[in-house]
C-alpha cells in the first residue's frame, strides 16, 4: 500500500445518532462535536435535515447548527435528501458542505426517501447544485452500494453508473456506502477500483457498518483500492431506522488505530477519541462496540498521527 494518509470523516452526530431511541441533547451532540474537534477532526456530519416524525433524533438540526463552535479548518456536514432539507440546511448558516444520499436499489431507495432509485440520483444531483451555487461543497453518497435489505445483491454495474452521472454533477467526492453492513473485502476492492476509475479525478469516500464483523476488512481493501476518504463514527455507534437489520458504523477508534499502527496518517489522536468513547459511554449508559476503547492503550499508538 502507497497511502500515506486518508481523509477522516467523523460521522458519530449524524449516523451514529439517528437510530438511538432516548433522545440525545442538543448540548450532548455539541458536546460530542467538541470533543471530535479537541480528537483532531475536521470534517463532521454534524446532522441531518429530515423530517422529525421519522428521524426524531435529528428533530433539532438547526438549534445543533446554531451552536457548532467556529474552529479554524474544520468542515461542518450537513445530510440532506431532498430540496426542502437543502434549503434549511443553507439558511442555518453554518455549514460547510452538504451531503446527499442517492439509493442504488428501488425498494430501499423508496423506504429510506420515497423515491425511485432513479429519482433519488436526481435529487442528489440537484442537491449538489444547490450547495454549490450556496458557495458551499456538494457531495453525495451511493446507499446500499454493496447490498439491499430488501432485494438483496445490488449490481456493480448499477452503482457504477449512478457514480458516473453524479460525477457529471461536479461534486466534492462521490462515497460508496454499505448502509446494512454486508460487504466483504474482496467486494470493496473490486467495486472502489472501478468507481474510482469512473469518476476520476474524484475523491471516492467510504462508509462501513460492522453489522457482519467485516468493517475494518472492508476499510482496508477500499484504501489499498483507491479510496482517500473514510467515515467513522465514535464508539462504533450507528444504525439507520429504514434498513432493518442494520448495526453501528465502524468505530473511529478502531480505524485511527488501525491505519495509525500501519503508518497510513487520520490527523485524529487516539488517546483523546477514546477518552470521548468514555464519555460517549456514560451518556449513553451501556458499552459502546469500539474494541479498541475497551483493550489496553499500545505505546506509540495513542499520539497524534
Amino acid at each position: 500500500m502507497t497511502t500515506a494518509a486518508i481523509d477522516f470523516v467523523e460521522v458519530g452526530p449524524r449516523d451514529g445518532l439517528q437510530n438511538e431511541k432516548a433522545l440525545v441533547t442538543t448540548a450532548d451532540k455539541l458536546e460530542l462535536i467538541r470533543r471530535s474537534l479537541h480528537a483532531g477532526a475536521r470534517r463532521i456530519e454534524v446532522t441531518s435535515f429530515v423530517n422529525p416524525k421519522r428521524v426524531p433524533q435529528m428533530a433539532d438540526a438547526e438549534e445543533v447548527c446554531a451552536g457548532l463552535p467556529q474552529v479554524e479548518g474544520a468542515s461542518y456536514i450537513g445530510l440532506v435528501l431532498n430540496a426542502r432539507g437543502a434549503e434549511r440546511a443553507i439558511a442555518t448558516g453554518r455549514l460547510h458542505e452538504l451531503g446527499a444520499v442517492c439509493v442504488a436499489s428501488e425498494r430501499f431507495a423508496i423506504a429510506n426517501q420515497g423515491q425511485t432509485s432513479a429519482e433519488s440520483l436526481d435529487a442528489a444531483r440537484a442537491i449538489v447544485t444547490m450547495a454549490q451555487a450556496a458557495g458551499l461543497k456538494g457531495q453525495v453518497t451511493i446507499a446500499a452500494s454493496f447490498g439491499c435489505p430488501f432485494e438483496g445483491e445490488v449490481a456493480e454495474d448499477r452503482v457504477v453508473a449512478m457514480a458516473a452521472t453524479l460525477a457529471e454533477a461536479s461534486p466534492a467526492e462521490v462515497a460508496l456506502a454499505d448502509t446494512i453492513g454486508v460487504a466483504d473485502p474482496a467486494h470493496v476492492a473490486r467495486l472502489v477500483r472501478r468507481v474510482a476509475a469512473a469518476i476520476a479525478p474524484l475523491p471516492v469516500r467510504v462508509h462501513f457498518h460492522n453489522t457482519r464483523g467485516t468493517g475494518l476488512a472492508n476499510v482496508w481493501a477500499a484504501i489499498e483500492a483507491g479510496a482517500s476518504v473514510v467515515d467513522a463514527a465514535l464508539g462504533g455507534l450507528g444504525g439507520c431506522p429504514f434498513a432493518p437489520g442494520a448495526a453501528g458504523n465502524v468505530a473511529s477508534e478502531d480505524v485511527i488505530y488501525m491505519l495509525e499502527r500501519a503508518g497510513i496518517r487520520t490527523g485524529m489522536d487516539l488517546a483523546k477519541m477514546v477518552e470521548a468513547n468514555a464519555w460517549l459511554t456514560t451518556l449513553m449508559g451501556r458499552k459502546l462496540p469500539s474494541m479498541v476503547a475497551q483493550a489496553p492503550a499500545f505505546p506509540g499508538i495513542c499520539a497524534e498521527g
